[in-house]
């Protein structure tokens, strides 16, 4: 998933930033409530995770503007609030969960799993697009029990293309949503993975499934069952 992660700590931050970063997300890691603001409002993210306690504008501050403007993405709040009325100002400003510091980073990974899956696509680990899954525990993709390995980027765009599907996506998105904020991916990487994905494809008898769009980026259409 895309996530944007919002911590004014660098102490805090940068852990939980390795350890997404290792299951294979993509983290915008941001220390102020007022820079997150502006990427919260020009990135579709997948996913915020908010500190309650943030300079210029706080997480619940940020939470609420987040909700007021449309945006439907599971926000889950890390902070040492840890009474029953903190709780319910957060949830009651639009969060999805709760997460009190010191933050676990086995839990914190655990909410995320389940808040990333809240979509009906996503069965357990496996995200599913008519007969063709994805399966997050081994990276791999199968349709019709024919199965191949993918790369972790690879495994990256496939899902950000199933999430989206009969949609197209720029190669300004694909870049925002698999390169966190700060990286610099070749001028072609984008058109690199995906002859890459198609080739994966191809083993499993999908290779047409992604479109290109003149111009423009990428469609995948899958054939209607």
């Amino acid at each position: 998933m895309l996530i944007l992660l919002v911590e004014d700590d660098p102490a805090q931050l940068e852990p939980l930033r390795a350890a997404l970063l290792k299951v294979g997300h993509t983290v915008d890691a941001i220390e102020d409530g007022e820079t997150a603001q502006w990427f919260a409002f020009h990135k579709d993210y997948d996913l915020l995770i908010l500190d309650w306690m943030l300079p210029k504008v706080s997480g619940v501050e940020l939470c609420q503007s987040y909700r007021r403007a449309g945006k439907v993405a599971p926000v889950l709040i890390l902070t040492a609030k840890d009474t029953v009325s903190d709780k319910v100002m957060g949830l009651d400003a639009g969060a999805d969960d709760y997460l009190v510091k010191p933050v676990d980073v086995l839990e914190l990974l655990a909410r995320v799993r389940a808040l990333g899956r809240r979509s009906p696509m996503w069965q357990g680990d496996v995200l599913s697009l008519g007969d063709l899954q994805l399966h997050l525990a081994n990276l791999t993709i199968e349709l019709d029990s024919v199965t191949t390995q993918l790369s972790s980027r690879e495994f990256q765009l496939m899902e950000y293309l199933m999430r989206h599907p009969r949609q197209v996506l720029s190669h300004d998105q694909i870049e925002q949503a698999l390169w966190s904020c700060g990286e610099e991916p070749e001028s072609n990487a984008v058109t690199t993975l995906v002859r890459r994905l198609r080739q994966r494809l191809q083993i499993i008898g999908a290779r047409d499934w992604i479109e290109t769009v003149h111009r423009v980026g990428y469609r995948l259409n899958p054939p209607n069952s």
